[in-house]
């Protein structure tokens, strides 16, 4: 099992090209970076000789296999596969416990002129080793957080440290009701497995000293590994400042102007993009309703819509600052002043952007 693990270890540290020949619904549960879903049956397939090994048996389910992935539909995946073999040659295949399935790829390739490596434990083994990653890591590992009023940028603060682990990053989510991106997130499995390479990458790098974004258990659709959001209920905070008005400037270009602009690359067309972004914004607003209450929803959409509608005649933004302030003050603000009671006593520095970089940076040198 030792050898087996090293051998994980190079694999993700050295972002080797994985070719994963399980059934699209199994890829699309969860995968790993760097791999291409090259199955050797699709989901009906699958599921047929599924039901044949629970009622005949595994001969009958091989036997049905192979009668169902032969002639033409088998030489087109045989020829997928060679065809990944010779544009990564260094790479490697997987099924899910590196069992039958990878060992008959393997066997088509070579019958075809092509040796190719399967990972011993297939995904499954690997599954696991990047899960003990994490866990490792806050067993072994040092952490501290970065917290902040909404909106004082503590993400870009994680982002100028070598040392930080981008928890919303790897959800594609900015981890509040107006957090979600024009692009989807990751599936569960993904995420963690994205989080457990970050984690494998740094520590390889000699990182022992990790700084986290303060979150809750859910960033969007994505769960915190449990041992990490427990860990993080306890860890030391540094608390990043900065003025209501800076606050407000940041939200509008990165929840308005750079929002908008992302939807709009992603749609392809500028008024369809503008359109689900309006949307997004005017659906993440009633989403959060019942804590608003009626007449204060009712004034902050008022102020969004008519922002919206000058935004979509003239491009102006600057009526969006209205809802912004007032999310700020009367909702944001509030919340995280009730919040920050139970973690004022974990708080060991305050201070703006700049300082608090320069004393996270001296902090990872201790």
């Amino acid at each position: 099992m030792r050898d087996n693990t090293r051998h994980y270890r190079e694999l993700f540290l050295e972002d080797v090209p994985l070719m994963d020949v399980r059934a699209p619904v199994e890829f699309t549960k969860g995968a790993f970076p760097h791999t291409v879903n090259l199955p050797l049956m699709n989901d009906i397939e699958r599921q047929k000789v599924g039901t044949s090994y629970k009622q005949h048996g595994q001969q009958a389910a091989i036997a049905l296999g192979h009668e169902l992935v032969c002639g033409k539909v088998k030489a087109e995946r045989v020829e997928a596969w060679l065809d990944f073999a010779r544009k990564h040659p260094d790479g490697y295949l997987y099924c899910f416990r590196g069992g039958l399935r990878s060992q008959i790829v393997q066997q088509w390739m070579k019958e075809a002129g092509i040796e190719y490596p399967r990972v011993v434990g297939g995904y499954k083994a690997m599954r696991g080793f990047l899960f003990d990653t994490t866990r490792a890591a806050t067993e072994e590992c040092g952490f501290v957080l970065v917290g902040g009023l909404t909106g004082t940028g503590k993400t870009e603060v994680i982002a100028e440290l070598d040392n930080a682990l981008d928890l919303e990053g790897h959800a594609n989510h900015r981890g509040s009701s107006f957090g979600r991106r024009a692009t989807p997130q990751p599936a569960q499995i993904d995420f963690e497995n994205r989080l457990a390479i970050d984690i494998l990458k740094k520590r390889h790098a000699g990182i022992e000293q990790f700084v986290l974004e303060d979150e809750g258990r859910i960033v969007g659709s994505c769960s915190l590994p449990l041992e990490l959001y427990q860990g993080m209920q306890g860890y030391p905070l540094v608390w990043l400042g900065d003025s209501f008005e800076g606050r407000v400037e940041r939200i509008l270009k990165d929840y308005v102007v750079n929002l908008c602009a992302e939807f709009v690359s992603v749609k392809g067309d500028p008024d369809e993009g503008f359109e689900a972004f309006a949307a997004y914004l005017q659906k993440s607003l009633a989403g959060i309703v019942k804590r608003l209450g009626g007449e204060r929803y009712q004034r902050m959409a008022a102020i969004l819509d008519a922002a919206l509608d000058e935004q979509r005649g003239s491009g102006a933004v600057d009526l969006h600052r209205g809802w912004i302030e007032g999310l700020l003050g009367e909702y944001y603000d509030p919340m995280y002043a009730y919040q920050l009671q139970s973690k004022a006593s974990r708080i060991e520095f305050r201070g703006n952007h700049a300082e608090v970089l320069e004393y996270l940076r001296q902090r990872a040198k201790r």
